[in-house]
């Protein structure tokens, strides 16, 4: 039985939440942003449009709109609608929900959605819990996540569920918001007939990063904290709410894999400004510079390589000097090594080179050390014919004399004709050449 004081009660924490809570959209209309998930004719949208959802998981960074679009789906759907967070429930509770929605089923022919809110707080053994249901058919899962669920989520339970990925929200959709929480009287900020300076809202949703939560929590604190009457929300105020521009960057999920992957990729294809762009966005997501070191390290081998060989002499050295180094100043170290990796020729010869004779091998080519170069330094050596019919090259003009290192012909290293390599290319096919022409080949001292 409800308390006399109870819609009062209610009121009071409706009233106490912060902004970005009070301002969930109330039907499909008024969500802002996901277009490519709830625009006209797409698949989320038909789905909730036809109450016809599977199983799903909604999958973005923080701000983006999940727990939003979960109640959503809650008010479109005539199923059964239940909420749990994975960071507090548990097997227990799990258990018994399947069993009311089990009941729920049998006796009412209704099924069952349930919200579970950071999915990938569950272990596999508590997704695993799940799946018998799910293949039943009479519970249908709705997972948030901000980590991506193929890593974060067993396979048998993605084979059931849809995956959507939601996008951070665009500067304009964050605007839209902004300016839809100074004009709402029943749930926004409208009782303060805020002045805004347009450019006052630009700034706090280009700082956001593409989080509703966080605009909308900086717009809350700038009204409530103004000293003017009425509140004038100009830049300099917004600037002092949010302080510091978000930089999204997760060390151990999404970001730290697109960011770091879009580093690489920049320095392979030569593009400079790319390259310090994403080396400061590791930097200012608090990414570990040594991380960041190796992979210039790698980059300098497998991407450059002998076409300049000096850019993993100044990778390494960057390495070694940002250990010595430390933060801040090490930052110039890793940028320098980056721009120098970025700008040289490049080649991947050489890394393609180990590829292919590590394919070979694991292919089942073992071959044989040909007699004439095993190992001769020990007693006996020689009566097993070993050495035997070995050309040292530095008794011959040049350093080198055509004889097999191989007991077959293999070709794994091609250089390029970019940078130094070129030079060695030149240098292997005078080499090549002479090995086909015996009058060419040079005789010994």
């Amino acid at each position: 039985m409800k308390s006399l004081f109870e819609p009062l009660e209610e009121d009071r924490l409706r009233r106490n939440r912060p902004l970005a809570t009070r301002m969930r959209p109330r039907s499909l209309e008024e969500f802002v942003g996901q277009r490519h998930l709830l625009g006209p004719g797409k698949l989320l949208r038909r789905m909730l449009d036809a109450d016809r959802l599977s199983s799903l998981i909604l999958y973005g960074p923080p701000g983006s709109g999940k727990t939003s679009l979960a109640e959503l789906i809650a008010h479109c759907t005539k199923a059964h609608f239940v909420q749990l967070n994975a960071t507090t429930a548990t097997v227990k509770e799990v258990r018994e929900l399947i069993a009311q929605a089990h009941d729920r089923a049998r006796a009412e022919g209704r099924r069952t959605v349930l919200f579970l809110d950071e999915i990938h707080r569950f272990n596999r053994a508590q997704q695993d819990v799940l799946l018998p249901s799910l293949e039943e058919g009479f519970l249908i899962l709705v997972g948030a996540t901000t980590e991506n669920p193929f890593f974060a989520c067993t396979g048998p339970l993605l084979s059931r569920s849809q995956v959507f990925r939601l996008e951070p929200l665009s500067e304009d959709d964050l605007v839209t918001l902004l300016e839809r929480a100074l004009s709402d009287t029943e749930r926004g900020l409208g009782q303060y007939a805020v002045q805004a300076d347009p450019q006052a809202l630009r700034f706090l949703a280009q700082t956001a990063g593409g989080d509703a939560r966080r605009a909308l929590n900086a717009l809350e604190l700038a009204v409530l904290s103004a000293r003017t009457t009425p509140v004038q929300l100009t830049v300099e105020l917004a600037r002092d709410c949010i302080q510091r521009r978000y930089v999204p960057h997760d060390r151990a999920g999404d970001q730290h894999y697109d960011v770091v992957s879009a580093f690489i990729k920049s320095m392979r294809g030569s593009d400079p400004d790319a390259t310090v762009y994403w080396l400061a966005r590791m930097l200012e997501g608090g990414e570990d510079p040594r991380f960041i070191a190796r992979r210039i390290v790698i980059c300098a081998a497998e991407d450059v390589g002998n076409a300049d060989p000096m850019a993993l002499v100044v990778a390494t050295a960057a390495l070694q000097a940002s250990e010595f180094v430390g933060l801040p100043e090490c930052k110039l170290i890793l940028s320098q090594a980056a721009l120098y990796i970025a700008t040289a020729p490049k080649s991947n010869a050489a890394a393609k080179a180990i590829w292919q004779a590590e394919a070979d091998i694991r292919n089942g080519l073992v071959l044989e050390v040909p007699p004439h170069l095993r190992d001769a330094h020990y007693p006996g050596a020689a009566q097993l014919g070993h050495g035997r019919g070995y050309k040292y090259p530095h008794d011959y003009p040049g350093g080198w004399v055509d004889q097999a290192y191989l007991p077959q012909p293999r070709r794994y290293y091609e250089p390029t004709d970019r940078g130094h390599e070129r030079t060695i290319r030149q240098q292997l096919a005078r080499r090549r050449h002479a090995a086909t022409d015996p009058s060419d080949s040079p005789p010994p001292r």
